[in-house]
């Protein structure tokens, strides 16, 4: 019985080595958002370059990498697409968008905007097909505006739920703080659910907390990766700082790669440790701001920004809580048996730098 534990925890980290879309960010996530502007109304869709050659073929020759040049050559396809399954109407009659035009931006995220003619209306109803076309479990999120830029409408939609309709007359009071809790409660969930299937970003924190021997150092680590990667996730979010993700992926598995490898060499030496944390939580930040940023939250400045900023990064902590309340004293019980001090910690060091190694591997040589 004493040896089962340890085997357990063995386990558990060779488990995640088998996981075939350990990536971190959620590749299922789009937005739209409906404004009205001078002359009608106006949508504006943004995808995940992934998401959006699988609407139209981008990647011309096959190589998992989507140039502007290749982008040029399909953008008409796009945004042909997106007019057919973007579908609008205004006060109960069909429309159809008098412009379209997209671009591909520096973040590698592709922005459709359509324009829609209409002189007066009241009520918009929304349909996304889009979805359809994408992969199984793909979500949009989904924002309609006022004139005034304030939010009336937003909730995710999905292949089963892919319509909604909002008056754009001034809302209630009471609609308005209904909205602010449904928003609220839709990226707290947002953000747990993505640190609770951000692979990568558990098995950094849990290369940390498994050489941890008490609740001080432990709490050292957590504090400073909570701090780390909020400061980067916000300024992240609000564009002040933009890194290709192209670097930040990379760089998230490099930094599994270090914990593992520093695991083995030190032990459980936890001096200094929590700067360290620090200094990768800036980067694992640029991560879960992608998220947001897929999402065109912050695209246009801080306008809409700190509700959905604040619940997500919420949400994030709250996740990170739960696995450390479950990892910690299943930790710091096995210290105590020498087995666990002589093999099996090492063992799980280890397993951490070698999935670490596979993700950097697949990030820089084959871009996934």
């Amino acid at each position: 019985m004493k040896k089962q534990s340890p085997v357990l925890l063995f386990a558990v980290l060779s488990s995640l080595l088998l996981a075939n879309r350990a990536l971190a960010h959620d590749p299922g996530l789009s937005s739209v958002t409906i404004r009205p502007c001078s002359t009608g109304l106006e949508a504006t869709l943004i995808f995940a370059i992934n998401d959006a050659a699988q609407l139209v073929d981008l990647d011309s020759n096959h190589d998992g990498i989507v140039t502007q040049a290749e982008f040029g050559r399909g953008q008409a396809g796009l945004e042909a697409v997106a007019a057919a399954q973007l579908l609008v109407s205004l006060d109960g009659k069909s429309a159809s968008p008098v412009s379209v035009h997209s671009r591909l931006d520096e973040t590698k995220n592709v922005e459709v905007y359509l324009t829609f003619d209409a002189a007066h209306f009241s009520a918009v109803e929304i349909q996304s097909k889009l979805i359809a076309s994408l992969p199984l479990g793909h979500r949009q999120y989904l924002q309609i505006q006022d004139s005034s830029g304030r939010s009336i409408t937003e909730g995710f939609l999905s292949a089963a739920a892919d319509q909604a309709r909002a008056l754009i007359a001034a809302a209630k009071a009471k609609d308005g703080v209904r909205e602010t809790i449904g928003s609220f409660v839709n990226f707290l969930v947002l953000g747990l659910k993505h640190i609770l299937t951000g692979y990568d970003h558990l098995l950094f924190l849990l290369g940390l907390l498994v050489v941890t021997r008490s609740f001080v150092s432990s709490l050292k680590i957590i504090t400073c990766f909570t701090l780390a990667h909020s400061i980067t996730l916000a300024v992240a979010t609000l564009s002040r700082v933009e890194i290709s993700s192209r670097i930040v992926e990379p760089l998230i598995a490099a930094s599994i790669v270090y914990v593992g490898v520093e695991n083995l060499l030190r032990g459980d030496d936890s001096k200094g440790r929590h700067l360290l944390t620090f200094g990768f939580g800036l980067i694992h930040g640029f991560g879960f701001a992608s998220v947001l940023r897929e999402m065109g939250i912050g695209g246009s400045g801080p306008g809409g920004v700190a509700l959905p900023l604040f619940s997500f990064n919420l949400g994030v902590e709250l996740g990170q809580m739960m696995i450390a309340a479950l990892a910690l004293p299943i930790t710091w019980k096995l210290w105590a048996r020498p087995t666990f001090i002589v093999r099996f910690a090492p063992a799980c060091s280890a397993i951490v730098a070698l999935l670490g190694s596979v993700w950097f591997v697949r990030r820089v040589w084959m871009n996934y």
